[in-house]
């Protein structure tokens, strides 16, 4: 299985790449797996509603221009499907068995994504309903990811 992970934006502290580098690593036995970075838009201070939505936009087109035609793509977002770690690793093997052998997941910047990638992806799921910094949720989904796999190895990372 191929997964890539399209996200807004380098990770900017030495300890979130650490992170996602143990998880690729230990991903490598199950997945071919990689990080797409697509570029953050800036935002002015004072940013207005307009403006905020420009941005959107423009960081999600960039990540959904990383998918491919047979890319099935799970967008992450706070409204939407949410599972378990259990039903996570079931999707996977659900996913597998179906064909769909290229996964990308986006991850949208600090304001989102955009309704149009919404509308576009396969599937929306959320991690909670909590908002997290876009950097620390690229590493919560590369361990759930870890996590999903062992769990279908029935390996004992789980519990």
């Amino acid at each position: 299985m191929k997964i890539s992970i399209a996200c807004v934006g380098k990770l900017k502290e030495r300890y979130w790449e650490a992170a996602a580098e143990e998880y690729i690593k230990r991903l490598k036995r199950f997945a071919d797996i990689k990080i797409v970075e697509v570029r953050e838009e800036r935002l002015p201070e004072q940013a207005s509603e307009q403006e905020e939505r420009q941005v959107v936009e423009a960081e999600s087109l960039r990540l959904i221009n990383q998918a491919r035609e047979r890319s099935y793509v799970i967008a992450l977002d706070r409204n939407g499907k949410m599972l378990d770690s259990l039903q996570l690793a079931q999707e996977f093997e659900k996913l597998a068995l179906a064909g769909r052998s290229e996964i990308i997941f986006m991850i949208g910047g600090s304001l989102g994504l955009s309704k149009n990638l919404l509308a576009q992806a396969n599937e929306t799921w959320s991690f909670s309903k909590m908002t997290f910094p876009h950097q620390l949720m690229r590493i919560i989904l590369l361990e759930q990811i870890y996590r999903g796999f062992k769990i279908i190895r029935g390996e004992t990372y789980h519990k």
